[in-house]
């Protein structure tokens, strides 16, 4: 069954969604059954990360079965943090527990999580793994909740359009008669991932500097439990600036040559999380 997918709500469509995230995607036909049971959900901005195959081969477009649409205007991305970069609410679908600390809920909750998200003006995404192995550890990282289908134990792999479909299904079927849950932030935007990956970056390596990751085997696991911290915050423009704003004092106190201050005396700019000249 076919339908028009602009007045449908996808593509081109007022009601805005979620971005779904297709990981690795191994083959073309695969990412054209996704976008086919997005179509079925309304769903119509899918990007891709390094896919193996071209996702406008003719086997993805049959097996699209008249989802060519969301296919055409998918967009493709060297990695899993440029694929997030404007998203501010990101949760990640995986069938196996992982060593992070994360909260894990079900489609259902997601998808009310993510309607509250949009809500409130923020992008939100949803990341698929690869076909056979599943998101990486680095990419569950970069999410602020994992997304568990309760299943049959026994057998509860999925391939990758079922994830898609089932995700997407409790995201439609959210829509209908739901006030959404407001989070006060006195007007101040929420911070997106490029916000947030680039005061990563300047927290670890400061943190490098002082050698609180000098143990090279344990590095990337702290760096991992470092971001779940924040990203659990849902961390606000202004409090972004204001940690930069922390690191970088903390940065000052460790110099030798620092001048004295007066008491008080922080950089107004630091403290607003400015780059300093």
């Amino acid at each position: 069954m076919t339908g028009d997918f602009e007045t449908a709500g996808g593509v081109g469509a007022a009601s805005p969604a979620p971005v779904f995230v297709l990981v690795r995607p191994q083959l073309a036909e695969n990412v054209g059954t996704a976008a086919r049971a997005m179509m079925n959900c309304a769903l119509g901005e899918l990007r891709l990360v390094a896919p193996r195959e071209d996702w406008l081969s003719e086997k993805a477009i049959a097996a699209a079965s008249g989802a060519e649409s969301v296919l055409r205007h998918a967009r493709a991305y060297d990695s899993t943090e440029a694929a997030l970069a404007d998203c501010h609410r990101v949760l990640a679908t995986t069938a196996r527990r992982r060593d992070l600390i994360k909260p894990l809920m079900t489609p259902r909750r997601a998808a009310g999580v993510m309607r509250d998200g949009i809500a409130a003006g923020q992008r939100a995404a949803v990341l698929f793994g690869p076909e056979r192995t599943g998101l990486e550890n680095d990419d569950v990282a970069l999410a602020d909740a994992i997304i568990e289908v309760p299943l049959n134990p026994a057998h509860s792999s999925l391939n990758l359009a079922q994830a898609v479909l089932l995700v997407g299904y409790e995201w439609f079927q959210a829509g209908v008669d739901r006030a959404p849950e407001e989070l006060v932030t006195n007007g101040a935007e929420a911070a997106d991932r490029a916000m947030l990956m680039t005061f990563f970056r300047h927290l670890e390596s400061e943190l490098d500097a002082c050698g609180f990751l000098r143990n090279p085997d344990k590095r990337p696991g702290m760096i991992r439990n470092l971001r779940a911290l924040f990203l659990r915050a849902q961390l606000t423009v202004p409090e972004v600036r204001t940690l930069h704003g922390v690191v970088k004092e903390l940065r000052w106190g460790r110099r030798p040559d620092r001048p004295k201050r007066a008491e008080g005396g922080v950089p107004a700019d630091w403290a607003e999380g400015r780059e300093s000249s």
